[in-house]
């Protein structure tokens, strides 16, 4: 074969490969863009269109801080909206929420978004990280890098996939009986993940996609219990923990 038909064709598979890859990332995107938004019952309860921003993305301010905050890193593919109950409610207790925006909706491309939110607040003396699902996930890739600077880390429905085993930060697992897509056995089997000083807490008849409000979701158990319901219960485990923290 000629060089310069091998060069052609090296030209050609070239070519072929980065329209595949750019074919990938497109198909991502738009896949991405396809979320769970909040749902009608949210919106009974928080009025969404008075929820504040700032430079990351929703922030619930208290009219009484402590001095404390919580910062939260939504589910894949969720609207950080969904989550507004929880940062209101939280708020009212007198810690500042953060929900940051993340790319694509997806915490492991925004890792790091905690960074810049601690940053900006620098009268809160003690952070609190965590997230919902994959939002979890990322928030321990990130706590794991800066346990020295956070007062604890909290997963709901979700683990960790790095070893806290040998870490003293106090952590806590908020898991549904119902959850169809992060099982109680995955919640067992991760236990060997988390710091000594860990407290897990399930919320009877709850499920996946109620640790927001946005409705149901694809691979979910029926709960047995309100959206509203789960909320109030995942408030309540969350300032049961940090209170002494």
């Amino acid at each position: 074969m000629k060089k310069s038909t091998v060069k052609k064709w090296s030209i050609r598979i070239a070519l072929g490969i980065v329209a595949l890859a750019a074919l990938a990332i497109i198909a991502f995107t738009l896949y991405a863009q396809f979320d769970y938004g909040p749902s009608e019952a949210l919106a009974e309860q928080v009025d969404l269109g008075a929820v504040k921003r700032d430079d990351h993305g929703l922030v619930f301010l208290p009219e009484n801080p402590n001095g404390q905050g919580l910062i939260l890193y939504q589910g894949a593919k969720v609207e950080a909206k969904a989550y507004a109950y929880l940062g209101e409610k939280l708020s009212e207790q007198g810690y500042t929420v953060s929900i940051p925006k993340l790319p694509l909706k997806f915490g492991i491309f925004g890792v790091n978004k905690a960074e810049a939110v601690i940053e900006d607040y620098p009268e809160i003396t003690a952070w609190f990280i965590g997230g919902h699902s994959l939002g979890g996930v990322a928030a321990a890739m990130y706590a794991e890098e800066h346990q020295d600077e956070l007062a604890g880390l909290f997963f709901l429905g979700s683990y960790p996939a790095g070893d806290f085993a040998a870490s003293k930060l106090p952590m806590l697992s908020i898991y549904g009986e119902n959850d169809g897509l992060t099982l109680l056995e995955d919640i067992e089997n991760n236990r060997v993940l988390f710091s000594a000083s860990s407290e897990f807490v399930e919320i009877p008849g709850g499920n996946h996609a109620q640790f927001g409000m946005y409705g149901e979701q694809k691979g979910d158990n029926p709960a047995d219990i309100s959206p509203l319901e789960q909320q109030d219960l995942i408030v309540e485990a969350l300032l049961n923990w940090m209170k002494d923290k």
